[in-house]
């Protein structure tokens, strides 16, 4: 390859061709849109993942923050940090809003709920710390593995999948879904747990290995709940409306309630609730009710399968 008819070859990539053909197609897509004179500019994952790295830092500048941090410079960092970061917040908040707004020029209206919706965020920072606090708690009672609580919180990826969901969760109450399910998907794409930012998750909550976790939109879990990896709580099925479209914000997953356990592999589907104090067992296909204090196990479901005429 390297001799000396190696620079004689031309290197025709036929990019003009490329380029035309990737702009016809562009402009196709945002004309279906409706959007051919203002293309979307979106929040960017780029800055939000930076967002969040800084306020892990905030939250727990100690273990998260820079290494040579002390006492007495703690509050300055965090409060520099803060400004910092909520600044690039309201940023990517304000182009969900004028994305969701359609205009294209300053919109007044969006700058001020984008200020509004990143204000109320960071009041309830000290919510979200209290929370992880109970989560991490939770980890390290529940795991024999876990030394400390320092490692559980810099180790665990059900911590790091939990605290992307707490803050994701507040940025879905106030109204920007958009940078909520961005914010979300850094945690699946880092942690293989894919929590939906309107799920209600309660306090004390542990994701064990985590692996392959999914958590539905509508979700309801309460408080001191564990669950194991590749657990499934989901939609047992999508409502359609007359035009056969998919009915969107219709509540469809489980409520799970206080002091329940799902071992791994473990599927829970559809609007039915896991009553408090219940053990769901490994590999479990779950689509009813069950009452506080149940024990269900495979052998469980296959006898009320072969009771209710089923089979098995």
């Amino acid at each position: 390859m390297n001799g000396p008819g190696y620079q004689n070859i031309k290197q025709d990539w036929g990019i003009d061709e490329l380029v035309t053909k990737l702009r016809h197609l562009r402009v196709q897509s945002l004309e279906t849109r409706h959007r051919r004179d203002r293309p979307p500019k979106l929040p960017s994952r780029k800055e939000l993942q930076k967002i969040l790295d800084g306020l892990g830092a905030v939250l727990f500048p100690n273990r998260l923050g820079l290494p040579d941090l002390n006492d007495e410079g703690i509050d300055y960092f965090v409060g520099h940090t803060l400004d910092t970061l909520l600044r690039e917040l309201y940023k990517q908040i304000r182009r969900e809003l004028q994305f969701t707004s359609g205009h294209t020029a300053v919109d007044d209206d969006a700058y001020q709920q984008a200020v509004a919706i990143t204000r109320e965020f960071a009041a309830r920072l000290p919510e979200v710390r209290t929370l992880l606090d109970s989560d991490i708690q939770a980890a390290y009672e529940g795991d024999p593995a876990a030394r400390s609580s320092d490692e559980v919180l810099v180790c665990y990826p059900g911590i790091t999948a939990i605290t992307h969901h707490r803050l994701a969760h507040i940025l879905y109450q106030l109204g920007a879904p958009l940078v909520a399910r961005i914010i979300s998907e850094l945690a699946h794409s880092a942690t293989g747990i894919d929590i939906h930012p309107g799920a209600k998750i309660g306090e004390s909550f542990f994701i064990d290995h985590g692996t392959g976790v999914v958590i539905g939109e509508t979700a309801v879990i309460g408080r001191h709940v564990r669950v194991y990896q590749a657990v499934t709580l989901g939609a047992k099925r999508f409502q359609k409306d007359d035009d056969g479209i998919l009915v969107k914000g219709n509540a469809r997953h489980p409520i799970v309630e206080d002091d329940v356990v799902i071992y791994a592999g473990a599927t829970i589907l559809g609007r039915i609730t896991i009553g408090r104090g219940s053990t769901i067992g490994g590999n479990v296909w779950l689509t009813y009710s069950v009452p506080p204090g149940s024990n269900i196990t495979q052998a469980h479901v296959r006898s009320e399968l072969f009771h209710d005429g089923g089979g098995i």
